[in-house]
């Protein structure tokens, strides 16, 4: 696969969101719809990571039970361990299992193979280095 996997730019989004500038808030909406449906993805694995932060960035506001990056990005560390908690988990250790749950409670593995044409053993092998990978991405904007 020639085309390399790239989310620096959403990133950015989420980290320019939680510096302050909230009426991003719209866009990043928008992103995260379009990620859901895998729409604009060039290739399998790019669509599973779309995937995973569409997932991820619901899981966040779920683990914190707020919407908005700027107070996420203020939550102390003892908040952190009270809504660890909470949760019964971790942040990150959370967001990587609600995404992987996700892709084998709704049989997208099938989906991706089918639509990517290609075996589902292939795509089976990403699963969890992308989980791992989207997620540490979305700890490093929030931290």
């Amino acid at each position: 696969m020639s085309d390399q996997i790239e989310f620096s730019s959403f990133f950015k989004l989420l980290n320019s969101i939680k510096e302050g500038e909230a009426e991003k808030n719209s866009l990043l909406d928008e992103k995260i719809n379009k990620f859901k449906s895998g729409e604009n993805s060039k290739n399998y694995l790019e669509e599973l990571g779309c995937l995973y932060l569409f997932i991820g960035i619901t899981e966040l506001y779920n683990f914190t039970n707020k919407k908005d990056l700027e107070a996420i990005g203020l939550i102390a560390k003892e908040e952190w361990e009270i809504l660890s908690t909470k949760n019964k988990e971790e942040l990150p250790i959370f967001l990587a299992n609600k995404m992987v749950n996700y892709i084998k409670e709704n049989k997208k593995i099938k989906d991706l193979s089918r639509k990517w044409n290609i075996r589902e053993g292939e795509l089976k092998k990403h699963i969890t280095p992308m989980a791992r990978y989207i997620t540490e991405g979305i700890i490093d904007v929030i931290e």
